[in-house]
């Protein structure tokens, strides 16, 4: 990449950091940035290789956005800057959530089939489709430390146990009807995502 491209790269991100700022003075010191715009910043970081400027933007977005549940591609770019600052064990709570926020797009970084089992999809987030739009693979040449990580994580127990765990909940909610039961069920859910 050349100096100019890195430029316009930085000029982009500039400029949705400053549409975010307009949107926080429009809505009377809040955010509402219903266009999204605060899920484009990491991927221009990450096309620049700028790490630690991403770090800055997580930070920064976890102190403005504490509620978000963030959007699956983000989670996963979240996850991809954690393990290349050397922060592995908040890499590795950021790739459970990737995956518990779309089952799809860790089959898809990997070049794997898809992952498909009976389940309740509640968010838009939650599809296949979500997955189709993941630009990175585990091919990429400054992906393939992080792929070799990712795969290893992913064969853990303490992984494969969530993840077996979360499925089944999954599959019970599909069906089961409001009650003690789901809210039971539900809360469970909640607290793998938390581990």
């Amino acid at each position: 990449m050349t100096e100019k491209q890195i430029d316009r790269i930085k000029l982009k991100i500039d400029k949705y950091k400053k549409a975010l700022l307009l949107d926080k003075k429009q809505w009377g010191g809040w955010y509402r940035d219903g266009q999204g715009i605060r899920y484009l910043i990491p991927a221009l970081y990450i096309q620049i290789s700028d790490f630690k400027g991403a770090m800055r933007y997580f930070n920064w977005f976890n102190k403005n956005f504490p509620d978000d549940s963030c959007y699956p591609i983000f989670l996963f770019e979240w996850t991809f800057v954690l393990f290349k600052s050397n922060k592995l064990k908040e890499a590795e709570h950021k790739l459970h959530l990737t995956f518990f926020s779309n089952t799809y797009l860790l089959d898809k970084f990997l070049e794997k089939e898809f992952l498909d089992f009976d389940k309740q999809e509640n968010s838009n987030w939650e599809f296949k489709s979500i997955a189709e739009d993941l630009i990175y693979n585990m091919n990429d040449p400054e992906f393939i430390d992080f792929a070799n990580w990712f795969s290893e994580k992913l064969e853990t127990r303490i992984f494969l146990d969530k993840a077996n765990r979360f499925i089944e909940i999954e599959q019970l909610l599909k069906d089961e009807p409001v009650g003690s039961k789901r809210t039971k069920l539900v809360n469970e859910l909640y607290s793998i995502k938390l581990s």
